[in-house]
């Protein structure tokens, strides 16, 4: 036996998590409210590794060894405090309790709190990759003291996925650390999918192609420096035809995109942060927008758009300028995430090391991407870069891309085609290059309705005009 930890909450990504550990020679100690599910994992999988059922919860903690090493499985919320309310009793001190959830990280910090008070260990633990993942080798993002990782760190880089020899799993920082990489690694991915999204809808309405053809193009495109999970699994989704109909599968598809809540936590938390993260913000509004459907279907009747056709001479330049833009947008959204991190690790006090981070996110979960590699390299070699797009390397490729980037967006707003991600992240590297900012207004119009003051470009201290009387200007 090369471990033993505990498994509570069994639906499909606590059993194949189970499974995974079972396979990498762990013995596995299983429970589930429900007792039917314990023991149809051990019924169809037993034979793949050292299962140990139980019934009770009661059962469950005594079975195992101390120091106990428990992973909760259950859904985000209420749920999670339930489960530890009624495990923590039965624990001793030193025991580790984990939570594999897409747990809220405040939630996070405050039951690290409460639980360090009683004695024991709490690891809110961010995983990544899916089903798929769990079960063969995600991403694993655990927070929690280095006491606590030094108990559970071996054990959860045994599963992890492994990328040039080295486990995507690392120990991120105390307390809610791991959560918060987590719910941020799953904002870039709402940029990253919507960014997908409009790439496709540009080619298709652009130049009326198939998705079956556009399926190809992104099949070309991830040979390149898109190369990523999802520009792969994109080909799939749009080469499938829904067996039914005949039609391609992406046209019996309701076009309505449902979220979980994640990408919604990292908007939030970055305005809380003042940290602008326009193209995860535009893809979380973006979803939202497709549920309104009873908005859109009214607005589709009276709302009328450009009148025009959408003429492109060169199909090949076309394709070439979305992926541009698609490239670029793409480069944006990584680099507000990080910026995000970088943020909230000088809020909480979390020593987050960022190429890390660029290198666990290289395999097993669902942003991984070849251009991680050069993200974890930008941070190894320049740790105090301010924002990925000043670095030679993305600067560079972005530069590149630029002209193709604008023509999209201005083709697209000309047309009638929605693009908020392309267009936001624009808007941002435009707004980052700007040798001033239309903000200076923004001061003055604050200082004659409120007194919020201002400051002055040729001499320090704040300022208020008095604008209600002779517009003299005093000292704050």
């Amino acid at each position: 036996m090369s471990d033993q930890i505990g498994v509570t909450g069994l639906a499909v990504m606590g059993a194949n998590l189970a499974r995974n550990l079972a396979r990498h020679g762990h013995q596995v100690v299983l429970h589930n409210r429900s007792q039917a599910r314990t023991d149809a994992l051990v019924e169809a999988h037993g034979s793949e590794g050292d299962f140990v059922p139980t019934g009770s919860v009661a059962d469950f903690v005594q079975t195992l060894q101390r120091p106990r090493k428990i992973i909760i499985m259950v859904k985000a919320g209420a749920p999670t405090d339930a489960v530890i309310d009624e495990i923590a009793p039965l624990l001793e001190e030193g025991d580790v309790l984990m939570d594999g959830g897409n747990a809220l990280f405040t939630d996070t910090v405050r039951r690290t709190e409460a639980l360090t008070a009683q004695g024991l260990h709490f690891v809110g633990t961010g995983i990544s990759g899916g089903e798929e993942g769990a079960l063969n080798g995600p991403s694993i993002m655990p927070g929690g003291s280095a006491e606590a990782y030094e108990l559970v760190g071996p054990l959860l880089e045994s599963i992890a996925a492994v990328v040039d020899g080295e486990p995507c799993c690392t120990h991120v920082g105390e307390s809610g650390a791991g959560h918060f990489v987590k719910m941020v690694h799953n904002g870039i991915e709402y940029a990253d999918m919507q960014l997908i999204a409009e790439a496709y809808d540009l080619l298709r309405q652009g130049l009326g192609m198939s998705p079956a053809e556009i399926g190809d193009v992104f099949a070309d495109w991830n040979t390149g420096d898109l190369s990523s999970y999802l520009i792969e699994i994109t080909a799939q989704v749009l080469r499938h035809t829904d067996a039914e109909t005949g039609a391609p599968f992406v046209d019996v598809v309701v076009d309505e995109a449902e979220q979980k809540g994640t990408g919604r936590w990292t908007v939030q938390s970055a305005l809380d942060l003042g940290v602008p993260v326009s193209g995860i913000a535009e893809a979380v509004f973006a979803r939202a927008l497709s549920g309104h459907r009873e908005q859109r279907r009214a607005a589709q009747q009276v709302l009328p758009g450009p009148g025009t056709t959408w003429d492109i001479d060169d199909r090949d330049a076309f394709v070439e300028s979305v992926r541009q833009a698609l490239y670029a947008s793409k480069v944006v959204a990584y680099a507000q995430g990080f910026d995000q991190i970088t943020q909230g690790a000088d809020q909480y006090g979390w020593d987050i090391d960022r190429a890390a981070l660029a290198r666990i996110w290289r395999g097993g979960c669902i942003i991984r991407a070849d251009f991680l590699d050069r993200i974890a390299q930008v941070f190894t070699d320049e740790p105090d870069v301010t924002t990925l797009l000043t670095n030679d390397y993305f600067r560079a490729a972005v530069s590149a891309g630029q002209e193709g980037w604008r023509q999209v967006v201005a083709g697209a707003a000309r047309n009638g085609v929605p693009v908020p991600g392309f267009g936001s992240a624009l808007s941002y590297y435009d707004g980052l290059r700007a040798e001033r900012l239309p903000a200076s207004l923004i001061q003055g119009l604050r200082d004659l309705f409120g007194a919020h003051t201002y400051q002055r470009v040729d001499k320090e201290g704040s300022f208020h005009t008095m604008w209600g009387e002779d517009g003299r200007e005093v000292p704050a």
